[in-house]
């Protein structure tokens, strides 16, 4: 009789992975945060890709008296591409509060998650969200929400991992053509989010202390399931200046802001990252919040920094929308 399979990777019981290959995921996770809902905003659940059976949340503020149409703010949750969706109360929450301050219809975009599905999985399906963004814009029966939109004023928000994705998809879509193609939808800046980057040697940063809700170990437990297998943390997914990666130096990318705690271990990443872009000659500016750890916005969207967080990014809009 063969022995039980064992827990070879374990997700604090939210997501186990066994030695035969086996996945778990807790349906019954206790979130220590309540769902909050701003009677400012309507929010709704659509599919956009039937084959995934993936689908996103839209959140609408409700105004009865501007006529003005609304930028449209794209939102990619965290999680280490392994965890996280965009009804966890982390990401509602967010979202109903950038809706309301910042005006804009939020689409709030759920993934594909690893080791399911290893990246690039997440980052295709990034891609696959905007164009059912054009694909709204282009039908005469696309949803009624999208009538009081600017399909040509789209801006990504990416947190933690999803910070990573909305990289790859600005990379995407300024290679090749390929924000041409998304006619008439437009995407003029991101803002990354402490976004998750890696690599191999170590920065001042991951060294730690750890912070309340992330450390080292974890960090590198969802790299380990989300890269593709046998694969480093230095692969163009992980670090996009690894030594495998292609050279950014010739992408004209459009604007991007990058916010980071100052007490995040992916703080140096995020801050290098923002370095090195600007060496180039991009369009990125860093911005890095006194004492706060990884998080601050997601987990406590109505707390002082969040506000300020949420006047940077209104600025940022208003900055990049003509």
């Amino acid at each position: 009789m063969g022995s039980l399979p064992r827990v070879v990777e374990d997700m604090g019981g939210v997501l186990r992975l066994y030695s035969d290959g086996t996945i778990f995921r807790s349906e019954g996770i206790k979130f220590h945060m309540p769902l909050q809902n701003d009677d400012s905003v309507f929010f709704k659940d659509c599919q956009y890709d039937e084959n995934n059976d993936l689908h996103l949340r839209l959140y609408k503020p409700i105004s009865e008296t501007s006529s003005a149409k609304l930028p449209i703010v794209v939102f990619i949750h965290g999680g280490g591409f392994c965890v996280g969706s965009r009804a966890w109360p982390n990401s509602h929450n967010c979202c109903v509060r950038m809706a309301s301050e910042l005006k804009a219809l939020v689409v709030a975009v759920d993934y594909r998650l690893a080791p399911e599905h290893r990246l690039p999985a997440a980052m295709e399906d990034a891609l696959t969200a905007v164009k059912w963004l054009q694909a709204q814009a282009l039908s005469e029966n696309g949803d009624a929400w999208f009538s009081e939109v600017e399909f040509d004023k789209v801006f990504v928000i990416g947190d933690s991992s999803g910070g990573n994705i909305a990289h790859h998809l600005a990379v995407q879509l300024c290679v090749g053509g390929g924000s041409a193609e998304l006619a008439p939808v437009r995407v003029r800046g991101y803002v990354l989010l402490a976004p998750f980057f890696g690599g191999e040697v170590r920065t001042n940063s991951e060294a730690g202390p750890s912070e309340a809700m992330l450390n080292l170990e974890l960090l590198d437990r969802f790299w380990r399931l989300s890269l593709p297998i046998g694969e480093s943390r230095d692969h163009p997914y992980a670090n996009p200046f690894g030594p495998e990666s292609p050279s950014l130096e010739a992408v004209s990318l459009d604007p991007i802001l990058v916010v980071a705690g100052e007490n995040e271990l992916l703080k140096d990443r995020a801050e290098d990252y923002a370095k090195r872009l600007k060496d180039m000659g991009k369009n990125i500016d860093y911005i890095e919040f006194e004492g706060k750890q990884h998080g601050f916005f997601t987990n406590e969207p109505f707390s002082d920094a969040a506000n300020e967080f949420l006047q940077i990014v209104g600025k940022f809009i208003s900055e990049n929308s003509n």
